[in-house]
């Protein structure tokens, strides 16, 4: 019986597996497809994942291939209104310099750290766009969101505002990169990797709306300039001539190409729904005729150029390697998919995981050999050799590095130095529970409106920060008699009080309770709801106070005014005079505040009222 339950438990281990390994192998061929532009059919794979995941127990991997599932839908709406463009160049480079070949003004680029953007390790964000001439300046940096968000500062004088986040063009979610002004000012240009797109960093526009004073909706800028790589750093020419963008679309991930194409006022948009096409469009490829090769035998015959070539062909070996390997790993999970037989799907799972493992490792050795080619063809650049890269490095598909348009590389500017000015830290009085308990920077209470506390305990001594529990704000008050009161939180509203009151006595104060203020003036909390209440148009509320000679109630007492004020506030408050009042309620029926009047008059000796709309009617 133990072998046969034993034998069970393997089996739905095993199945367990093999449902894992299929849904992985699924998403990972529903992207393959995505980046291959086939949207529909990515669509399609990530809708059938979607039906047979269960939302709870799978609820991570549900929303990964739900956001999946919208990219590719936003790729098949896309791919109706394509852009195409006439490109005249394009170049590959490393992604810390790319931006060296844009045609802005030489120096105009700063290094990262500096005193705007003190992050320097964005896998994209390299440098900051900072013309000495600008007064101006629109820049990527973290934002209050802990994202990288667009930000601005304006010159005043001698020295630059306080940084803002432009609201209208960042997604707290999500990263946004590289914003560059269009030469009239009129446009931003931007990357993201959170606003509606195919995945990765799309590029997107936001035009200056002058009557209200604020940026457009961010709009995707669409096939080509967007795709399901990371594509950012748009440019437009200031001789109206040329834009340029940046994409790993076509390299490994320490290097970029930049694209170069000839603007059009009015661009030829047309639907492109077949995937060959759109991925064809996506290599923005310059006409074959107008490629200006460089002689071979320019190259020089040395041991840096041998190291080129070996290193190039060890590249080239790579890329075939996973190139056939994932054609192989195609094959396989479509036989997956389309086939029935257990045993024969069980050996398909065996295969496909394989050769999943086996990819990783040859991307990285690619990776790691791109990046070694990358730093060869650096040395040639620095000793001015120029070599024809691309054409060396994919014989079949020649590709333009410097057809019409010249990338001339200019030059850092100086380290950014300007002064900043420094937000003002303000104290944050929104009640919460901090590690540590904190106190109100500003102890006096609002002069202005209605406001709620959350009355926590009296003593005759100061309390310690460890007495009170991480609530923050904490409000200390002396009364007359020389007790400490201490108070939490500060609430413009009673509900929001309410539920502060339920954290705080879950912290351990179950005799906490609500007190209220009107224009800085201690009043009942009934007074405050009255008068909330007549601001909101809301129903009209009663309260009962209580004040006895003796200054204390019996437990009978207590009770009976429990049972009837059932889930009402009981509140003892210390008047400034010393006077202690009880203070019950509030409640929206008069005659149920009328009788527990009645009741606690026919029980002690003392002055009882009821009060209504903020003035008090004696009931004895």
């Amino acid at each position: 019986m133990g072998k046969r339950i034993f034998f069970l438990a393997v089996l739905v281990l095993l199945s367990g597996h093999f449902a894992s390994a299929q849904t992985d192998s699924l998403v990972r061929y529903g992207e393959a497809l995505h980046r291959a532009y086939n949207f529909e059919e990515a669509s399609a794979v990530f809708l059938q994942l979607l039906d047979s995941l269960d939302v709870v127990e799978d609820s991570v991997m549900v929303k990964d291939v739900r956001e999946r599932f919208r990219m590719s839908e936003n790729g098949k709406n896309m791919s109706r209104f394509v852009q195409v463009p006439h490109p005249v160049g394009k170049k590959r480079l490393l992604q810390e310099e790319c931006f060296l070949v844009y045609p802005l003004e030489d120096r105009s680029w700063r290094a990262l750290p500096n005193v705007l953007d003190a992050d320097n390790s964005h896998e994209f964000a390299k440098g900051l766009y900072a013309p000495d001439w600008n007064d101006v300046l629109y820049y990527s940096a973290e934002g209050p969101s802990g994202t990288r968000d667009i930000m601005m500062t304006m010159l005043d004088d001698t020295v630059w505002t306080v940084p803002v986040p432009v609201e209208e063009l960042s997604d707290p979610s999500a990263d946004e990169i590289y914003p560059i002004l269009s030469p009239d000012g009129k446009t931003m240009f931007f990357a993201s990797n959170g606003l509606y797109g195919v995945g990765g960093y799309d590029l997107y526009k936001s035009v200056w709306d002058e009557q209200r004073k604020r940026w457009s909706a961010p709009q995707n800028m669409g096939f080509p300039y967007s795709s399901p790589a990371d594509d950012f750093l748009y440019v437009e020419s200031e001789d109206g001539d040329y834009v340029l963008f940046a994409s790993n679309r076509e390299c490994s991930n320490d290097s970029v190409y930049v694209y170069a194409i000839r603007y059009e006022s009015f661009p030829v948009h047309a639907p492109m729904t077949d995937p060959f096409d759109l991925q064809e469009l996506s290599l923005v490829n310059p006409p074959l005729a107008d490629v200006k090769q460089e002689p071979v035998a320019d190259i020089p015959d040395n041991e840096l150029t041998i190291k080129y070539m070996a290193k190039m062909d060890e590249v080239r070996v790579l890329r075939d390697s996973i190139a056939s390997t994932s054609n192989d790993l195609e094959t396989l999970r479509n036989e997956y998919v389309f086939g029935n037989d257990p045993a024969e799907r069980a050996r398909l799972t065996n295969e496909i995981l394989q050769l999943e493992t086996k990819i990783p490792s040859l991307q990285r050795a690619l990776d790691k050999a791109s990046s070694e080619l990358g730093a060869i063809e650096m040395e040639f650049l620095k000793e001015g050799i120029f070599l024809n890269m691309d054409m060396q490095k994919d014989d079949e598909s020649p590709v333009a590095d410097m057809p019409e348009y010249d990338f001339r590389i200019r030059s850092m500017g100086d380290p950014l130095a300007i002064m900043v000015l420094v937000p003002e830290v303000k104290f944050d009085y929104t009640f919460r529970i901090e590690p540590e308990a904190v106190f109100a920077e500003d102890q006096s209470i609002p002069a202005d409106g209605i406001v709620y506390q959350v009355q926590l305990f009296s003593g005759g001594r100061k309390a310690t920060v460890s007495e009170l529990k991480g609530l923050t704000p904490i409000y200390e008050h002396r009364t007359p008699s020389g007790m400490y009161t201490y108070r939490a939180g500060l609430f413009r509203a009673y509900q929001e009080a309410v539920s502060a009151a339920e954290q705080i006595r879950r912290r351990g104060f179950r005799d906490a309770y609500i007190t209220a203020f009107i224009d800085g003036k201690d009043v009942s909390v009934v007074s405050a709801r009255t008068e909330e209440a007549r601001r909101n148009n809301q129903v009209i509320l009663y309260e009962v106070r209580i004040i006895p000679e003796s200054g204390e109630l019996e437990p009978g007492v207590v009770e009976g005014m429990v049972r009837l004020a059932m889930g009402k506030d009981i509140a003892r408050i210390e008047a400034e005079d010393g006077t202690l009042v009880f203070s019950v309620g509030p409640f929206d029926n008069k005659d149920k505040a009328e009788e527990l009047a009645a009741y606690v008059r026919s029980k002690i000796v003392g002055k009882v009222t009821c009060e209504m709309l903020g003035n008090e009617l004696d009931v004895d």
